[in-house]
């Protein structure tokens, strides 16, 4: 693998070129993940106490492939593609945020019975720029997470934005994030570190 890399470059899509050898990551993982590690309390939002989104770019999704190759000892040029296609979906394209909602609970009971109680939950997430009306996800794009009887604790998410909403988000425009299930309601404004790292997912 080519050792000139890009880390995080926004709203692009990784290749080859932008990942580590294996003998290469090996040496610097931990300060390397330190730093993603750092990278995600700006890229996590909370919503109540059992819901949470964790919105995804292109440093976070390096992790994840670098992760990948180093615990499958992933080397070919194939192999590597594969984690690559995996993975590259996940980034955001500019007028878009695309983030891993999950549901936690610690109890393996109460989580049964939150999961069967809310269906349909993923669906009912939204973000909103100040000014404009809620984006709903489309989640889990060509794959099925949801069973007749229970809902999936893990969700994927990409809230489409107009070009007005980037522009006012640009700008400096607040914004709010929620859920409207009718089981699981909540509004919380983002902070102004999660809201300034997401607008550099625009443009």
């Amino acid at each position: 693998m080519d050792e000139t890399r890009h880390e995080g470059k926004p709203m692009s899509k990784l290749t080859r070129g932008d990942l580590y050898s294996l003998e290469h990551y090996a040496a610097i993982r931990s300060g390397f993940r330190a730093k993603v590690m750092d990278h995600k309390t700006d890229r996590r939002q909370a919503l109540g106490a059992h819901a949470t989104l964790y919105f995804e770019d292109s440093l976070t999704m390096q992790y994840q492939v670098q992760e990948m190759l180093r615990l499958e000892r992933i080397f070919e040029a194939e192999g590597i593609q594969q984690e690559l296609d995996v993975y590259n979906p996940l980034i955001p394209d500019g007028a878009n945020w695309k983030a891993t909602f999950m549901l936690e609970y610690e109890d393996a009971d109460e989580r049964r019975a939150a999961l069967a109680r809310l269906i349909g939950i993923e669906k009912k997430v939204w973000m909103q720029a100040e000014g404009y009306d809620k984006v709903y996800p489309i989640a889990n794009a060509d794959m099925d997470r949801e069973a007749d009887d229970k809902t999936s604790a893990v969700h994927f998410l990409r809230f489409e934005l107009t070009s007005e909403m980037v522009s006012a988000i640009k700008r400096g425009a607040s914004v709010r994030a929620g859920i409207d299930h009718p089981d699981y309601q909540v509004e919380v404004v983002l902070p102004s570190r999660v809201r300034a790292s997401l607008a550099g997912d625009l443009h």
